[in-house]
């Protein structure tokens, strides 16, 4: 459903991606690996439009995204859950979420779309009135995906989930992630922990000061002397 054609992204003068091409199939987890710099987080925003100073084709269902213009690409079932979680934290947990429902479709089943977050994060649902500056790290992660969520994605975009997380509950976010995908949405997944991303997802990408230096099925990309050289140190 996802499409990557030869696409560059520029900061100024500077090139941060040079000519990446992949695909995310229908239902699939793809998981994106590489260290700090290789430029993971800015494809993920050129993915989302909210990099565009960019070349080459990324298209969805047929679509390129580069004829759209930002506020629209949710419009065509893409769905966002940033570095760092980025949640509003003078609002509540419930208002956040209903942010997530902005999109005119998304909100005529925003009812329908809470309870199935709640269901997916039962500490969510606790919190419903609660600040949500004043959540732990965990739940911060859990309300940023909830709120991707509540637009009724097709494919979703993770920008590395475990960053700054414990251990139990980095467990539990990839416990739900794995729940999101049986229900037949994509995720293309950034990842800095190798063995977690290569776990869950089917295949898998490298990424090197912004160009695409592997691929291919998870078990073999895990043993691959690039990823071991570039991302694992051995």
């Amino acid at each position: 459903m996802l499409e990557i054609r030869d696409l560059d992204a520029f900061y100024g003068d500077a090139r941060a991606l040079w000519g990446v091409s992949l695909e995310v199939g229908d239902g699939e987890i793809v998981g994106i690996i590489g260290p700090n710099g290789a430029g993971k987080t800015t494809l993920v925003h050129a993915i989302a439009r909210l990099h565009t100073s960019t070349r080459g084709a990324v298209v969805i269902d047929g679509t390129d995204l580069a004829t759209v213009p930002p506020h629209r690409v949710c419009e065509h079932g893409v769905a966002i859950v940033p570095e760092g979680r980025r949640v509003f934290p003078h609002l509540t947990t419930e208002e956040n979420l209903f942010l997530g429902a902005y999109r005119k479709a998304a909100r005529a089943r925003h009812r329908e779309q809470l309870a199935n977050v709640y269901d997916l994060f039962p500490r969510l649902a606790e919190r419903s009135g609660q600040q949500a500056g004043s959540l732990s790290g965990g739940e911060q992660q859990m309300l940023a995906i909830g709120r991707a969520l509540m637009a009724g994605p097709r494919l979703l975009l993770l920008d590395e989930p475990s960053l700054g997380l414990a251990p139990v509950v980095v467990d539990e976010v990839f416990v739900a992630i794995e729940a999101i995908n049986r229900e037949g949405v994509s995720i293309l997944l950034v990842e800095q922990d190798v063995d977690r991303a290569l776990t869950l997802a089917a295949r898998g990408y490298l990424l090197i000061e912004g160009r695409v230096l592997t691929e291919g099925p998870s078990g073999k990309l895990r043993e691959s002397q690039d990823v071991q050289r570039n991302v694992l140190g051995i």
